[in-house]
């Protein structure tokens, strides 16, 4: 059974200074999580896309600690995320890729990455991107009131919410409990069939199954055409709403703006901002003034806009004083993907041969989202805090599951009993003052979970839906095949058992640190 227990008492500290391990005294700094949605690792100039002009990305690993060796802990967003703000892997969980109205799959008494810094006497803010539910299984969320339990709930002061994801009903926004734009006359509804949503006096949209000429912005398919939003296909269905919908082209304007408003409205306290972008996942609609900044269509020109967000926050730092005494990390959700659905103009590619006119999102690597190969966790991570970390490059094997367990060591709390169960502390190779990363590192995917461990990769698969008949296990030698093109299992049989072993025992824990 998934619980983990807030602690009974909350820490305290000294909020104006923090003695950090090398004994100088420095004021509590902010902390900003810049999350892609589907970035690869190549799609960064730094990390080796020459057709993505990344400038201000860039600009931030020039400044700070970029990692060749840094994942998330899974290659699909609602995983990896769960992971990262709980410290716990999504498969002791259960958590899949979450549907429209899922419920909230974190528990209310979770102890979050949010808790931690509240305790720590931070403000705690999300902004963008959430997907990983709203409401309870018992009560789902009822988009026309109080919108609940959500981000509030588990740690957060502030949220300004996409509730799921782009390519997913309901297309409002939120902020804190309640439908942006709300109109009491045009009562929202979500569902998974017509059937369900289909009420008189909301307004109704076209279903993209029985009406393509809807869609207007681009064709979509395969789940991407149920109700037509802005001329997209979505997944899932809505009817109500008309004065609250989004408008896709405007999104990263308005994530940024509202993270510019905090940064200036928080400025002389410490605070953690976790901002989620939708960029760059489907449907891809960047804004007028970066389509055609690229020659990859609207893939590469998102990411352009994903580095102009990230520009702007670095800029709202620097211009209310706090750049130098702010960690920023910048990070991806999973690996990259492609047209995904929709006939944006992205080439579907299942090898680094199929490349996009020179372009491979995946860089060096294997795969991508969905797949276990290590294009679909191994992304960008840069991690910057001019005050205190020295740039340069680090080979260290890290997480982002790991954050929280780091960021408790650095902030001097006391994790409560029970949470966290899989992060460890890492503190000193993200802050580059070791070179010494995790001895192995766990990795699942739609389909499969991997063990890394030296230089060992371990894989095996399970029975999906996408792969009902599971193949054989699989090995790989990184330090000579990091794009695993060679299984070399029949070759060391007495390593795949030993991380066989180690992979199996790991499962069926309670959790890695226990």
């Amino acid at each position: 059974m998934f619980s983990l227990q807030r602690p009974i008492t909350i820490l305290s500290l000294l909020c104006s200074f923090l003695i950090h391990s090398i004994g100088t005294a420095f004021e509590q700094p902010n902390v900003i999580i810049i999350y892609g949605d589907d970035v690869g690792y190549g799609d960064v100039g730094v990390y080796g896309s020459e057709k993505i002009p990344t400038p201000h990305i860039d600009a931030l690993a020039a400044s700070g600690l970029r990692f060749e060796d840094g994942h998330c802990s899974a290659a699909t967003c609602s995983p990896s995320r769960f992971s990262m703000l709980t410290g716990t892997h999504g498969f002791r969980a259960n958590v899949r890729i979450l549907g429209p109205n899922a419920p909230l799959v974190i528990p209310v008494e979770t102890y979050t990455i949010a808790d931690l810094f509240k305790d720590a006497g931070y403000k705690t803010a999300v902004i963008g991107k959430w997907h990983l539910g709203l409401g309870t299984k018992e009560v789902p969320a009822n988009w026309n009131a109080d919108v609940l339990p959500g981000p509030l709930e588990i740690g957060f002061d502030y949220s300004f919410l996409l509730p799921s994801t782009n390519d997913r009903v309901p297309c409002v926004y939120l902020e804190n409990h309640r439908v942006v734009n709300h109109d009491p006359e045009d009562p929202i509804f979500v569902g998974l069939s017509p059937e369900q949503v289909n009420r008189p006096g909301s307004t109704a949209y076209p279903d993209g199954r029985e009406n393509r000429q809807a869609m207007t912005y681009y064709q979509s398919s395969h789940g991407h055409n149920h109700s037509v939003i802005n001329g997209i296909g979505r997944i899932g269905f809505m009817s109500g709403g008309k004065a609250a919908l989004w408008d896709d082209q405007t999104m990263a304007d308005v994530f940024v703006e509202k993270a510019r408003d905090y940064i200036r409205t928080n400025k002389n306290t410490p605070f953690f901002l976790f901002f989620s972008s939708q960029d760059i996942h489907v449907p891809r609609a960047p804004h007028p003034r970066f389509q055609g900044k690229t020659a990859l269509g609207y893939r590469g020109d998102a990411m352009v806009q994903f580095d102009w967000c990230v520009g702007q926050i670095i800029n709202a730092l620097r211009s209310n004083n706090l750049l130098e005494n702010s960690i920023v990390i910048f990070s991806s959700d999973n690996g990259p993907t492609y047209d995904d659905g929709y006939a944006d103009g992205s080439i579907v590619k299942t090898s680094k041969a199929d490349n996009d006119q020179g372009h491979y999102a995946a860089g060096p690597y294997r795969g991508g989202k969905y797949q276990i190969y290590e294009g679909g966790t191994r992304v960008p991570l840069i991690i910057s805090w001019p005050a205190m970390i020295q740039p340069g490059c680090s080979d260290a094997l890290v997480n982002q599951i790991d954050l929280l367990h780091s960021f408790a060591k650095f902030l001097e709390l006391e994790l409560p009993k029970g949470a966290a169960a899989d992060s460890r502390d890492t503190l000193n190779a993200f802050l580059g003052k070791s070179d010494q990363g995790l001895p192995y590192m766990l990795e699942e995917a739609a389909n499969a979970v991997a063990i890394r461990r030296d230089r060992w990769k371990y894989i095996e698969f399970h029975a999906s839906k996408y792969r009902p008949k599971p193949g054989p296990a699989e090995l790989y030698d990184l330090s000579t095949d990091i794009a695993e093109a060679n299984n070399v299992i029949t070759e060391h049989p007495q390593i795949a058992e030993s991380l066989r072993q180690q992979l199996h025992s790991l499962q069926k824990s309670e959790g890695i640190r226990n």
